[in-house]
């Protein structure tokens, strides 16, 4: 086994690294502060062509794996830019994968172009105030009329809605009670946010106020029959593709914030001098210290081998879903250890510690529950009864 990373891969995160000095740990203090999404540093991504890592070569991406983009999202939230800086482009590395693998050619060129290059955003319409992670019983309706379709229902938290000029939209075609499996009837479209048609409310939330979150509320929008992606029925089939890499890269940026926290602990343990010597003396300060770059460095072979299985082919699922659950764990008590080692300056905004603190909770919840994760692995790879 070869644990080092490539040449290129080295390249990628020091040139990826060297973009993030000019959005500085201030710079997302003020946007934690403000709110309003970072367009500047989505527009540094966007020109350096980062945005279409993991997109085909044929449409302005780079064609490059997840292995990449993990490594890419982790520098990035490392960075101290945290999940308001992963967040603002991460739709742009996996959202639009069920384009990739399943819209057709006309598709794939009208697309894909304009998200690679920045020139359009999109969000991540699944998640319904009434159905949470039950998938299968989304309540949304689009209901065909001809060649087009006419879409009535809600969801919530939904990323980026408030700049967004498309979604990704999956509702169901067929009432639940008229299919055979509950699986099917559900269709996938990428089409315009029509604000007439759509009403966006943000959510106020804990954290990551630079990257809004929404509910929307869906009152007769009309989308053109081009504009679904596959076969009707099917949508449910297709977003799977793009969860297990959206579990990797969500375990790369909470390991990536783990160990900026981890960082700012160290030196500040370093220069933090109580009875006439750094606190950083104190085994009761260096072993929690210690335990959590143990934590991340775990948690980073993890995610690299889901990665690496995903980009070869091979299934995944399991170590994605490990991978999401341990890194999201293990970042979040990297940034509690760090603002307990701060003591009471951990609390001070201006040691930005606790911006990371709030912001580590974000993976630990979405897009999957931890127990959820623990009852597929109960499942599916222990081989005990299904318990939900």
């Amino acid at each position: 086994m070869n644990f080092a990373l490539s040449d290129d891969q080295v390249a990628i995160r020091s040139a990826v690294a060297e973009i993030c000095k000019k959005f500085d740990d201030e710079y997302w203090t003020h946007k934690d502060k403000v709110g309003g999404f970072p367009m500047d540093f989505y527009g540094a991504m966007a020109k350096e062509g980062w945005l279409g890592i993991a997109m085909p070569e044929e449409y302005g991406g780079a064609g490059l794996g997840i292995s990449e983009a993990c490594l890419m999202m982790e520098t990035v939230s490392g960075s101290g830019a945290g999940l308001s800086g992963a967040s603002a482009i991460h739709m742009n590395v996996f959202g639009l994968h069920p384009v990739v693998t399943h819209a057709n050619a006309e598709q794939k060129a009208r697309w894909l172009p304009p998200i690679i290059n920045g020139e359009q955003q999109a969000c991540f319409g699944v998640t319904e105030p009434n159905t949470g992670l039950n998938t299968l019983k989304l309540k949304t309706m689009a209901v065909r009329q001809g060649d087009r379709y006419i879409v009535n229902g809600q969801k919530v938290w939904i990323s980026t809605a408030q700049v967004a000029h498309k979604i990704m939209l999956l509702a169901r075609t067929t009432p639940i009670e008229d299919v055979k499996s509950p699986t099917h009837g559900l269709s996938l479209f990428y089409t315009d946010l029509n604000r007439s048609k759509i009403e966006v409310r943000e959510i106020e939330k804990m954290g990551r106020k630079a990257v809004d979150s929404n509910q929307l509320f869906i009152d007769g929008l009309e989308i053109p029959v081009e504009d679904r992606i596959g076969e009707e029925g099917r949508g449910f089939e297709y977003i799977l593709h793009g969860l297990n890499p959206e579990r990797l890269l969500l375990a790369a940026e909470a390991t990536g914030l783990g160990k900026a926290a981890l960082r700012r602990a160290a030196t500040y343990a370093n220069e933090r001098i109580v009875f006439d010597r750094p606190i950083g003396k104190n085994q009761g300060i260096q072993h929690p210290l210690a335990e959590r770059w143990i934590d991340l460095e775990a948690g980073t072979l993890l995610y690299q081998k889901g990665a690496w299985l995903y980009d070869n082919g091979m299934s995944c699922g399991a170590e994605a879903n490990a991978a999401k659950f341990f890194c999201a764990e293990a970042g979040y008590r990297a940034c509690e250890t760090a603002v307990l080692t701060h003591g009471g300056m951990g609390y001070a905004k201006e040691y930005h510690v606790e911006r990371y603190f709030r912001e580590s909770m974000l993976p630990r919840i979405a897009p999957i529950s931890p127990q959820l994760i623990l009852s597929f692995i109960a499942e599916k790879v222990l081989g005990l009864p299904k318990s939900y």
